[in-house]
């Protein structure tokens, strides 16, 4: 490929001949990104469910059967399912569609000798473009003209301090300009920039199942074998005690009915989608519907530093000085904190030394802050930017109309900054720069009532105030000055006044959230493209034990083996690259870690993808990281994230809640036809009344349960192990318990109630079975806590779902339509009271055993 560096287009930049020549080549200037799936894939993946399948060949069976009424009941279930899942994920998807749109990028391009402002997609391998401070780079490119350029690259990179660029040197796409002008000549575009290697690399990876989706997979497996092989057995046991065999084959149709849980992907489906659209509400949009149920279950988060635990905005903390220091409240560009020494609070005006230091960050600089609609922000080169939000909280007095008069402008080389400026009568010149640098210029110190010569002993103690302030992570900017009463600009014989600490400071809610991550057994590991040093200050600041730093290149040195072993310790991994990233989190998931990992960057997008499951930010982010992510924060706060964690528990305990109460209910109805089976007695229920019990009346009151508001200790005890199942060994000894008291209940009822006709004996063990299944849903509610510990009115839904379950049943059994449809009867007071009694204990029992066993039942302690 051609040097596109030293063609021979001119300053005038490409003609349009060469704009369309270069386009037929090289194509569109477009990110690869992940295909959109379009709404009837997204409809038809919903069905790509073993339990759906089930259900499919439930329904077709009883359609050649002649079972009209069942096919065209279970056909609605399924439908109904589909319809919810595609609902939420389309939503999902058209949201993450309009995130995109937000950001409209644009290029400033030089065609035919003119400045043109264009779609940033048009540009051209050639094209000149022009680069001025926040702007966004717009492809790859080699610079041509530069002056004070300065570039923020942690997007790429994870380095929080802009980088110093000069005539050759690259830009890349995605980054953004912070200081100076430039021009630059594209090199690449589209999918050949390293912005777009990323990509690709990102889309390397197929669609991921999460935690959720492989358990209730083996779970509806299990269900599909068990109902095939029970019902064969029924079938066969029947046709060699010489019943009927169409009869037979009806009675194996309503076994596979009773012990499939028609109603379980349904209520699945619409307990996720309700917990996601709560998570919108606390702005976080999941885009698949187990997203927030997986991060539940993460027992490890690795965490971007810049922008994710940071910030990502430079603020003045300190400020040294040879008479003493000065501590700088607030953060971020809003001037609102203040300057203060030993506790009182200063301005420029109280303060001589202090007054000529805010002099210095104010008028030696470029940038600019300004109050709108949205808060305070700033245009430039954040260093700058926050040394004159320093100068605000000083209340130092603003730059006024050409007040400078010259300006040697800072340079990689020299590391400084000097402007000559108009002070009343007199003119002074102000430097900043790096302290090595302005040191060797200074000949003199301030100190409060007086300047003196600069001795030996105070720049060793500027030096061993410089290197404790970089060791705290912070970036150190010294600043001097002169007068200068013969008007001219020379860097020489200055006086030095202080020393100012930056850093790009912790956001606020962080520091809580992580302690609240921790206290639920959740380890946080930092992994930054920052510096060690700096990466370290931050974890310590926000309350992480950090018992090894490891960069990029150690990383490199290390095998895998070695690699697990330091993994087992509190880590703090720097200066990486992107497919290091992706390795540790690899690592993690092989020591059989849930892994979520956070992020914003294009260089965060691979590990994003490879995660258990991926949070990316919807402000910040780039769209590169929010399409390989399965959670987007709207606000870009961290502390949602333990936010839905919480709701990540909450959904998989309400499911393991409502899958036990659905098998329990199921258990009941097929020990019941088996039994009853077994001994030769006419059908206890009938396919329509199981049809009615699955799908009716258990699944309205399953929604309520799966909508049980998160247990009070949910958040104390440790993450669930990786392999923890849905059931358990607990649970299949609930479900068997619960099942035979309740089938053998229901069977005993028909039995001492079959004298008087089978059609009322059938009615009632059909209407104690509803009333057992609909009454057994207290002791589900929670799986260790009593009823009057978590509040017996807390769901006051469930108890909406009861009254109007037990009224639907009421309506089947004493209104003709519903008597003719189920093949019902009316009871008298006489069976409700048999019922009643048998019902009992369903309500009693659990409650006597979770209140006595509540003392045993601690959270694991966590480790710290």
């Amino acid at each position: 490929m051609e040097d596109l560096t030293t063609q021979t287009a001119s300053d005038a930049g490409l003609s349009q001949a060469q704009v369309e020549e270069a386009r037929a080549r090289h194509g569109w200037n477009a990110l690869p990104s992940a295909r959109q799936a379009g709404p009837l894939r997204v409809f038809l993946r919903q069905f790509a469910s073993v339990l759906i399948a089930i259900l499919i060949i439930a329904a077709g069976l009883a359609l050649v059967l002649g079972e009209v009424v069942d096919a065209v009941t279970i056909g609605v279930v399924v439908l109904l399912n589909a319809l919810l899942g595609f609902v939420q994920e389309w939503r999902a998807e058209t949201a993450l569609a309009a995130l995109k749109k937000v950001l409209s990028p644009k290029a400033m391009v030089i065609r035919d000798g003119q400045e043109q402002v264009i779609a940033a997609r048009e540009l051209v391998p050639g094209d000149l473009i022009v680069l001025g401070p926040g702007a966004k780079v717009p492809a790859d490119g080699a610079l041509g003209r530069a002056v004070d350029l300065r570039i923020d690259e942690s997007v790429l990179t994870g380095e929080s301090v802009p980088v110093s660029k000069a005539r050759g040197d690259s830009v890349l796409t995605g980054t953004a300009v912070v200081a100076g002008r430039a021009e630059a000549r594209v090199t690449a575009i589209g999918g050949q920039t390293e912005f777009g290697k990323i990509a690709q690399l990102t889309g390397s990876f197929g669609t991921k199942q999460t935690d959720l989706q492989v358990k209730l997979g083996g779970l509806a497996r299990q269900l599909g074998a068990a109902a095939l092989l029970v019902a064969a057995a029924v079938v066969g046991l029947g046709i060699f005690m010489g019943q009927d065999p169409l009869d037979m084959v009806m009675t194996g149709l309503s076994l596979s009915v009773a012990i499939v849980p028609e109603g379980l992907p349904a209520v699945v489906t619409i307990t996720l989608a309700l917990g996601a659209a709560a998570m919108v509400r606390q702005r976080a949009l999941a885009r698949r519907l187990q997203a927030v149920e997986t991060l539940g279950a993460a027992s490890v988060i690795c965490t971007d530093k810049t922008g994710t635990l940071t910030e990502n905005k430079m603020t003045a903390t300190r400020i040294w000085t040879v008479p003493g220091s000065y501590a700088v409240t607030g953060t971020g560009y809003d001037p609102a904190g203040h300057i203060e020494q030993d506790g009182r609070r200063l301005r420029a005006v109280d303060d001589r030394l202090l007054s000529a230091l805010l002099e210095v960050a104010i008028y030696c600089s470029h940038a600019r802050i300004h109050q709108n609609a949205d808060g305070w922000t700033m245009v430039g080169e954040p260093t700058e930017g926050a040394l004159i939000t320093l100068a605000y909280k000083g209340w130092c007095p603003l730059p006024g109309a050409r007040d400078v008069l010259a300006e040697i402008p800072f340079s990689s080389e020299r590391k400084r900054m000097s402007v000559l400026r108009q002070h009343g009568d007199h003119a002074v010149i102000l430097c900043k720069g790096a302290p090595e640098q302005v040191l060797e210029i200074c000949s003199d110190v301030m100190e409060q009532d007086a300047v003196r010569a600069l001795t030996p002993e105070d720049r060793a103690a500027i030096e061993t105030a410089y290197r404790a302030m970089a060791a705290d992570g912070q970036r150190v900017i010294a600043l001097a000055r002169r007068v200068a009463p013969d008007h001219q600009l020379a860097e020489e014989q200055l006086t030095f006044l202080g020393l100012v600490g930056l850093i790009d400071p912790p956001r606020q809610e962080v520091r809580g959230a992580i302690a609240a991550a921790r206290s639920a057994g959740i380890r946080i590991v930092m992994i930054t493209g920052d510096s060690p040093i700096t990466a370290a200050a931050i974890a310590g600041q926000l309350g992480l034990t950090i018992a090894h730093s490891l960069t990029g290149p150690e990383l490199d040195d290390l095998d895998d083996s070695a690699l697990s072993d330091l993994l087992s310790h509190d880590v703090l991994f720097a200066r990486t690259r992107p497919e290091q990233k992706m390795r540790i989190v690899a690592a993690l998931q092989a020591q059989g870690q849930i892994v979520a990992m956070t992020g914003d960057g294009v260089n965060d997008a691979p590990a994003l993808k490879q995660a258990d499951i991926g949070v990316s930010m919807g402000i910040r982010g780039t769209d590169v990281a929010r399409d390989a992510s399965d959670l987007v924060l709207l606000d870009d706060n961290f502390a949602t994230i333990v936010r839905a964690i919480g709701e990540g528990r909450r959904q998989f305990a309400n499911v393991q809640k409502f899958v036990r109460y659905l098998l329990s209910s199921n258990a009941g109805e097929v020990i019941a036809l088996v039994v009853n089976i077994a001994i030769g007695g006419p059908l206890v229920f009938l396919a329509t009344q199981i049809l009615w019990m699955n799908l009716v009346t258990d699944g309205v009151t399953a929604v309520a349960l799966g909508l049980e508001k998160a247990e009070p200790d949910h958040m104390e005890y440790p993450p669930r192990d990786k392999h923890t199942r849905i059931l358990g060994l607990g649970g299949v000894v609930t479900i068997a318990c619960l099942g035979l008291y309740t089938g053998m209940a229901s069977l005993w009822i028909f039995y001492h109630l079959l004298d008087q006709g089978v059609d009322l004996a059938r009615t009632a063990a059909f209407s104690a079975m509803v009333v057992f299944e609909k009454l057994s849903v207290f002791a589900f509610r929670s799986l260790r806590l009593p009823g009057w510990r978590i509040g017996w009115f807390s769901n006051p839904l469930l108890l909406l779902a009861l009254t109007l379950t037990l009224g639907a049943q009421a309506a089947a059994i004493y209104w003709p339509p519903m008597q003719a449809l189920l093949h019902t009867v009316p009871m008298g007071l006489a069976e409700w009271q048999i019922v009643g009694w048998f019902a009992l204990p369903i309500v009693v029992v659990p409650e006597l055993l979770k209140s006595l066993g509540r003392a045993n039942h601690r959270p694991a302690p966590v480790a710290d």
